[in-house]
């Protein structure tokens, strides 16, 4: 998109302004009518819908009434805001709204003529905008919107109206019947209903929130907790609106431990500098105190980038003085297993870049990882592939069905090494929260290309592996700030940023703003909380009482501060840190929060 697109509009803008006023005048007869729904925002976003899930209703600054909209452009998205509305042909209209901020369009398209818009560069205050324009001999349906320009603040809006005759609008279809469960898993619920005349499409509804959409007449709602009772209806949808919510049909999730079984109910894990020394010292693997369930050995690394081949080099006695040998690190691998420990070889890290861009180096990968498995008698395999090792091929747009080798490859060995070990194989996963959480606004490069092509690139490694993965414990630390499900920015360094994060995986959420593309909720006993152990771990190092917050906040509701959770989750499974090493170091203050809060 060209950015100078708002100074080279001003002459165009200033002219269609104008129009827009002696429209305005012209076409208010007495028999027209305000046909924009909820123009002031009383009713939230109802009868609109804003690009990436930028905009929100807020309660100040309101031009009139209680709310407004606020959008924040971000990335390639300039948060566009809009709604289609019923009109009649060959008929003149007048749209009008107040606005606030800076670079703030008001227009509308498919008038079946000449499309229009106004705008302001700069409103410290509310401002209004009009604009008129005349539909052609066979438009009955036009848009009207409202955006921001990229990189440029939120921008509000209020009291926008679209002044005219009013269309012929039809009828909402009936009320679905018959809506039954199906199939019964311990995370997913089978759908299915009578077909309704006239409908174009169907809402599902859990517990009286719209969760996902239908074109047909079933649908399978996923991401649910294990032996809970949910209650579920449907409504048809055509362009005249939404019928009535079905009767609704109550269905219990079958009992489901999940993949991993004999971890603690509330598991702590921790990486185990087993490679390589740092500031905070070499710790044997015997040495690692009980508290610790799940311990991933870092790092297993690959002999090039590209060639699969996995080696896992303990760390020399040149660096590490007082490591131990291999026959006692194997004795300590069986001792920690005996003690009902899982102990895992984590491949990648910082300097482990890892890219499967071929057939071969996916089976050498898995090869080379069994081999180290085996060798070594471990639990399962830790994926912490960082930097550069996950990214999306510029027309690999759907996170459901990809096709970018890389990330093609790396699920099939994945599920290779599964199907080899069987259930009690541990997998574990530690993306950053740009290759999960920043897919709820930015997948991949993005429909106007420009975006960075790794963004969001873990959330079809973990959706393909959703039922066979053991825990995802995403690192909510060395972290930019990140947009939360409330459509608020949310920084490290406190507990709001772990709830909000977390919330969006034990919730759900759209693929780049796309509600018709819903990345599943995950059970909460797939999922830990990573964080620093120490300030010295890394960025994101939040007190004990921080973590404490976030704990009671996500497993009991309480202590959540300004973030709304869209649930409580008791069966949360606990938390990750980086690193056991760095705990020691500081004299266990990370392992000893875990233990006074789950005992």
């Amino acid at each position: 998109m060209d950015r100078t697109r708002p100074v080279l509009a001003v002459f165009a803008a200033a002219a269609l302004a104008v129009s827009g006023i002696t429209a305005l005048s012209s076409a208010a007869r007495a028999a027209d009518a305000d046909l924009a729904r909820n123009g002031g925002f009383e009713a939230g976003l109802d009868s609109w819908t804003c690009s990436a899930n930028s905009g929100t209703a807020v309660k100040s600054p309101v031009h009139g009434g209680s709310s407004a909209l606020q959008a924040t452009p971000a990335g390639n998205d300039y948060a566009q805001c809009a709604q289609t509305v019923t009109v009649q042909p060959n008929s003149q209209y007048a749209l009008a709204g107040y606005v606030r901020g800076s670079y703030v369009y008001l227009g509308a398209s498919g008038t079946g003529t000449t499309d229009v818009s106004t705008w302001t560069q700069s409103a410290p205050d509310w401002q209004q905008l009009t604009t008129g324009f005349r539909t052609g001999p066979s438009t009955t349906k036009v848009t009207i919107y409202t955006h921001g320009w990229y990189a440029t603040g939120a921008y509000y809006a209020d009291d926008i109206s679209l002044t005219g005759p009013a269309g012929t609008v039809g009828q909402p279809p009936a009320t679905p019947t018959g809506l039954a469960a199906g199939t019964v898993t311990s995370s997913s619920v089978a759908l299915s209903w009578s077909a309704v005349t006239g409908a174009t499409g169907y809402a599902i509804y859990r517990d009286g929130v719209k969760v996902q959409t239908a074109s047909g007449t079933s649908a399978t709602v996923s991401g649910l907790s294990a032996s809970t009772s949910y209650s579920f209806q449907v409504t048809a949808v055509n362009d005249a609106g939404e019928s009535a919510k079905s009767t609704a049909v109550t269905a219990k999730t079958s009992t489901g431990s999940g993949p991993g079984t004999g971890l603690p109910t509330h598991a702590l894990v921790g990486y185990l500098h087993a490679s390589f020394a740092n500031g905070s010292g070499y710790t044997r693997l015997a040495d690692v105190p009980d508290s610790w369930d799940v311990i991933d050995l870092a790092f297993g690394e690959p002999t090039s980038a590209t060639s699969g081949d996995i080696r896992f080099n303990r760390c020399p006695v040149t660096e590490c003085a007082n490591v131990e040998s291999d026959a006692d690190f194997k004795a300590a691998v069986k001792a920690k297993q005996a003690a009902g420990k899982k102990v895992l070889i984590s491949i990648g890290g910082a300097n482990g870049q890892v890219q499967l861009t071929t057939t071969a180096a996916r089976d050498t990968f898995v090869s080379s990882v069994s081999n180290i498995i085996d060798t070594y008698g471990l639990d399962g395999l830790d994926i912490d592939f960082e930097g550069h090792s996950l990214s999306l091929d510029a027309s690999d747009t759907n996170f459901k069905s990809p096709t970018t080798p890389v990330v093609v490859n790396l699920i099939s060995a994945l599920k290779t090494l599964k199907a080899r070990y069987g259930s009690k194989f541990v997998l574990s996963m530690a993306p950053e929260t740009f290759f999960v959480q920043m897919g709820y606004q930015f997948y991949g490069t993005g429909k106007f290309g420009g975006q960075d092509p790794r963004c969001g690139a873990y959330l079809p490694v973990i959706y393909a592996l959703r039922d066979d993965l053991t825990l995802l414990h995403v690192q909510d630390y060395n972290s930019g700030p990140i947009m939360g499900l409330d459509n608020q920015y949310h920084t490290m360094g406190g507990a709001d940023f772990h709830i909000a994060m977390t919330d969006m995986l034990l919730t759900g959420f759209p693929v780049a703003g796309d509600t018709n593309n819903m990345f599943p909720a995950l059970r909460p006993d797939q999922i830990a909380i990573g964080m620093p152990a120490s300030v010295n771990a890394g960025n994101g190092y939040v007190a004990p009482a921080e973590v404490t917050k976030t704990l009671d906040c996500l497993t009991k509701k309480v202590s959540c501060g300004s973030y709304a959770t869209h649930g409580s989750w008791p069966a949360l499974r606990g938390l990750m840190t980086w690193s056991i090493n760095w705990d020691r170091y500081s004299n266990g203050e990370f392992q000893k929060t875990f233990d006074g809060y789950f005992g």
